[in-house]
């Protein structure tokens, strides 16, 4: 990895930190894109997985009285499910179909609510979310897109939703290190691992943005936050189809 990628990927780990400790998703996605960029794919969800962990669990620590526990507990019974599947087929879709997927599913969140009713609080949504989230992060390295939509109609104010969702996330992540660190240790061997002073550097900028991220968090009010979350899902969403569609 050379210096300059080392350095892009560093700023990217602050701006996005920042981002998703405002709104608690949207960094994600962004900083994915431009790991794909930069490295290749396994190199990329091994990093992502890292970074995004330390940051939703600083997160998660942050916020951690507000987290809603009996939603993580059952949302994890649903990521259980998909692990046990995921190990058992070992499939990676083709990336410009996960493009297409994370694109096309940001679209649910203008749908009106009595046609696409998610709402994580509700019977068996937590644990769906689970299922299908975990599967599609594993996979794909990022699922924010889709885990948004069970906390857009919920009646969680804003602190919750951040803090449920880190929480879940953390979970999310550590299934995906998992998953791409196996045949690459068995294929090359640890050194073909990610350097660990990257991910040394990357964890302290992590919490920093976070914590900034926190702050402005603060000052917003729950009707903004919920309007902010929409838009800036669609404009994820518009730049993951562009993706797909090899227009950037």
């Amino acid at each position: 990895m050379t210096s300059l990628a080392a350095s892009i990927i560093l700023v990217t780990v602050l701006a996005t930190s920042f981002l998703s400790g405002i709104f608690g998703m949207a960094g994600g996605v962004i900083f994915m894109g431009v790991l794909t960029a930069l490295v290749p794919v396994a190199t990329a969800m091994i990093i992502h997985g890292a970074v995004q962990m330390v940051s939703n669990g600083y997160r998660a620590y942050l916020w951690r009285r507000h987290i809603h526990w009996s939603v993580f507990r059952r949302y994890a019974l649903g990521s259980a499910a998909a692990v046990l599947l995921l190990f058992a087929l070992s499939w990676r879709p083709d990336k410009q179909m996960v493009y297409l997927m994370l694109g096309l599913v940001t679209l649910l969140v203008w749908l009106p609510k009595s046609i696409v009713d998610l709402d994580i609080q509700k019977p068996y949504q937590a644990e769906g979310a689970g299922f299908v989230v975990q599967a599609l992060n594993t996979v794909a390295g990022v699922a924010g897109p889709l885990m948004d939509q069970f906390f857009v109609h919920t009646d969680m104010h804003r602190h919750e939703i951040v803090a449920t969702k880190a929480v879940t996330q953390v979970l999310a992540h550590f299934v995906k290190i998992i998953f791409w660190s196996v045949p690459v240790i068995m294929a090359t061997g640890a050194q073909s691992l990610p350097p660990a002073w990257l991910i040394l550097a990357a964890a302290p900028l992590s919490m920093l943005g976070t914590t900034l991220g926190g702050k402005v968090l603060d000052r917003m009010s729950d009707v903004n936050f919920k309007r902010g979350m929409k838009y800036l899902v669609t404009a994820v969403g518009a730049v993951m189809l562009m993706r797909a569609a090899g227009w950037l």
